[in-house]
């Protein structure tokens, strides 16, 4: 028998007893450590790749987590402008971030620094690190997630899940062979005004539910400030871009196709379809109760697609996926924002922050004590560390997140292709009677780029 125990391990087993005597199974920081904090060796150990827009803001949160170490950052640029707003971030800024955060540990000795990388399979070959982030652009996310799974890493990886509907099944598939906890960053999950409006819902305060609307931003904003800077230019120094383009065709380096801004343009990503799509039609399956199906076709796709340079992705769009009992799902940009869920005895809204119905009496209703009362995580990150160290699923996992963006990939499919309808078989995954949209279930990868075998 071994004399130690991981982390995870002592972690698990405190839950365990928690559970079995009473006590809530979140274990206060106090119960881990001293002076209010969970002992160096009882955290859980993260390593993060991609900490650009999002990877950094994640960053930050999982840093307030006091069970959680970060030890490992890895990026494949040095640091530079064009992220959110202009801002400058990439692996040396993150970095200094967890430095600063931890400088009292530092003080103390016990905290042994954070380590930099360019190359994401050096930070997953660490045996000492539990869980990773993925955050980095969506053609990178499916690569390194798989390979996380392969090095016993549990996950947190930035929606949209993947970059075609063949990789969110190959990752779906990796997590379940490998046993893994997979969160998906569709943080609306969290959300108590989600929710809330999922529940009236699901227990029929709206009666039959029939056309399900949502309302998701258009255009392509420049949100790096590099718009303007669409024509090539020589690759700044500190930057693998070539590792950056990955499995993507070959392309000339231009600051507005890179960072932030990657979104604008398809071979990265699908533009605000599945920016967003992520968030608004997830919830809408949620409420739906379809998150482990999906749609059997997508009818009236429309788009606009304005002639540019260089970012090609829709700025107007608008179709319908229909499901097999015959509610309709409507996704555009000229709908109202979040989502809306409409049925035979009124509707019920909910965006961020904020949930409304048709009625004083559907929003007061009160969900009984035998009615569907759905998973509740008031926090996305301390969600997923609680379920790393339960081995219990979080609230958005990955099959959840692959279904859901599933719909969007169809829907720019669609739009792109300009079809009027596109049949879909949820159970096989297929699309029946289109060859050519059949194609664009994946995407042929750049040499010396692979899938990795599961």
């Amino acid at each position: 028998m071994r004399e130690t125990l991981t982390r995870r391990e002592v972690l698990q087993k405190a839950t365990l007893v928690a559970g079995v005597i009473g006590f809530p199974t979140v274990i206060p920081a106090s119960a881990l450590g001293r002076g209010g904090k969970v002992a160096p060796s009882n955290r859980i150990t993260m390593g993060f790749i991609g900490t650009g827009n999002q990877g950094t803001n994640d960053l930050r949160e999982f840093l307030h987590d006091e069970r959680v170490q970060v030890i490992a950052i890895c990026d494949l640029n040095r640091e530079s402008p064009g992220y959110w707003d202009g801002s400058v971030a990439g692996r040396e800024p993150a970095k200094r971030l967890v430095e600063a955060v931890y400088a009292d540990d530092k003080a103390s000795g016990n905290y042994k620094g954070c380590d930099t990388y360019t190359d994401f399979r050096e930070l997953l070959a660490r045996k000492d690190i539990d869980a990773v982030e993925v955050a980095t652009p969506d053609h990178w996310h499916a690569i390194p997630v798989i390979e996380a799974c392969k090095a016993g890493k549990d996950i947190y990886c930035q929606k949209p899940l993947a970059l075609t509907i063949s990789e969110g099944r190959a990752m779906s598939n990796a997590v379940k062979k490998y046993k893994r906890v997979f969160q998906t960053g569709s943080q609306q999950r969290s959300d108590s005004n989600f929710r809330r409006a999922c529940e009236l819902v699901r227990n029929g305060r709206i009666g039959k539910l029939h056309t399900v609307r949502c309302g998701l931003p258009g255009g392509r904003p420049d949100f790096g400030k590099t718009g303007d800077r669409k024509k090539p230019e020589p690759i700044p120094d500190g930057f693998d871009y070539s590792t950056w383009l990955g499995s993507t065709p070959e392309a000339p380096y231009a600051p507005a196709r890179c960072h932030v801004n990657f979104r604008w343009i398809y071979a990265y990503s699908g533009g605000q379809v599945t920016d967003w799509g992520g968030h608004h039609p997830d919830c809408a399956q949620w409420g739906m109760g379809t998150e482990a199906t999906g749609p059997i076709e997508i009818q009236n796709a429309k788009a606009e697609f304005p002639p540019d340079e260089l970012w090609d992705t829709a700025t107007e769009y608008h179709f319908e996926a229909l499901y097999e009992s015959g509610v309709r799902l409507i996704i555009s940009n000229k709908e109202r924002g979040g989502v809306t869920w409409e049925g035979d005895a009124g509707w019920v809204w909910a965006n961020r922050g904020a949930h409304e119905a048709s009625s004083k009496e559907i929003l007061n209703s009160v969900i009984g004590e035998n009615e569907i009362h759905l998973y509740e995580s008031n926090n996305h990150y301390r969600n997923f560390i609680d379920c790393v160290i339960s081995r219990k699923e979080p609230i958005a996992p990955v099959e959840t997140a692959h279904r859901s963006i599933t719909i969007c990939h169809l829907g720019n499919i669609a739009m792109r292709l300009g079809r009027e309808s596109l049949k879909w078989d949820p159970g096989k995954e297929r699309i029946l009677g289109d060859a050519e949209a059949s194609k664009m279930l994946k995407r042929t990868y750049r040499a010396p780029w692979k899938l990795p075998k599961i």
